[in-house]
């Protein structure tokens, strides 16, 4: 075990480094003037100067890039030019909604798809099952900012049970509380979930029914076993080593594609805070932001493959 994970390590520290420097690169080194595409056309020849040396670009590329990743690595970060803090402190109070909002569409994925995908598995070729794999096909083909919009009419306009957007926060003190910052978040959990639970549904489906037919399956009936007893015992924990990994991709996929229903529902998360930016040209948020996305994709990966050798003990013992 020792011996995969330091593999797994020096991997995760070697694609961490070279995201950085694409990151780097695609922001401070592509042709073109970044405090002048930063200040606009009209900007003048002394402010785009002045601009250059409060951002550093007047020092050689590998000064700043280095200086860049000391600073990440201390928490200390730039200025904003928009609002004159530091970017972490703007990143970690939007991570304050988008982290939870990420945490509750991931759990009713989760919830969804192995409710699912192992009722399909469980009824294979009978209505039960055409009705989920129809209904996992219509939420795969569908995006999720439509969801959003969907379920802001049927809830927010026809019923009026919530708000349509906004976000009270997590403070009674501000008007918030636990409840109304959790009801503010149900929809846009709901439009991030049933995108992904479709899909997680059919990968779930299609390892149970693998897995059913292997030969200690048969063996374990055989034996008089019953078919619930036999799928909770044998089947489901040789089904979820292709399921985890699934689920630690959408994961991912569930920070990063919070930018779009964030802004459906005006949320102050990450993603409205990269909106912002970009409508701003302030590409000092936008490549704090963007490798803070890279570095969350990275982590969660490793943790996936950690994961996956915990219960795939081959895993190990083909690295050792």
């Amino acid at each position: 075990m020792s011996v995969f994970l330091a593999r797994r390590l020096a991997t995760f520290f070697a694609t961490l480094a070279v995201a950085s420097l694409l990151v780097f690169a695609v922001l401070e080194l592509l042709p073109g003037n970044v405090a002048q595409v930063m200040l606009g056309d009209t900007a003048t020849p002394e402010s785009i100067a002045a601009l250059e040396k409060k951002l550093g670009l007047d020092r050689p590329a590998s000064e700043r890039y280095i200086t860049w990743i000391a600073g990440l690595v201390q928490g200390e970060t730039a200025n904003s030019l928009s609002y004159g803090t530091p970017t972490a402190e703007l990143i970690v109070e939007r991570l304050r909604v988008t982290v939870p909002l990420a945490l509750l569409a991931m759990a009713l994925t989760t919830v969804l798809a192995l409710a699912f995908g192992i009722y399909a598995a469980a009824r294979h070729n009978r209505a039960g099952d055409v009705g989920v794999m129809l209904a996992s096909q219509l939420g795969i083909a569908v995006p999720n900012f439509w969801f959003a919009i969907m379920l802001i009419l049927l809830f927010a306009v026809q019923l009026q049970w919530v708000s349509a957007g906004g976000f009270p926060g997590w403070s009674e003190a501000d008007g918030g509380g636990l409840g109304p910052a959790l009801q503010s978040l149900a929809l846009p959990a709901i439009a991030l979930a049933l995108v992904q639970a479709a899909i997680l549904a059919r990968v779930t489906r299609s390892s149970v029914l693998e897995v059913m037919r292997e030969d200690y399956v048969r063996t374990a009936r055989a034996k008089g076993l019953s078919s619930r007893a036999t799928l909770w015992r044998h089947v489901l924990r040789n089904a979820m080593i292709p399921v985890l990994t699934i689920m630690g991709l959408q994961f991912a996929n569930l920070i990063t594609g919070t930018i779009v229903v964030e802004n459906v529902f005006v949320l102050p998360g990450i993603g409205r805070l990269v909106f912002q930016a970009i409508a701003n040209r302030d590409l000092v948020v936008v490549r704090d932001v963007v490798m803070l996305l890279v570095a969350i994709v990275i982590v969660v990966n490793f943790v996936v493959d950690v994961l996956y050798a915990l219960v795939d003990p081959r895993l190990r013992a083909s690295d050792a």
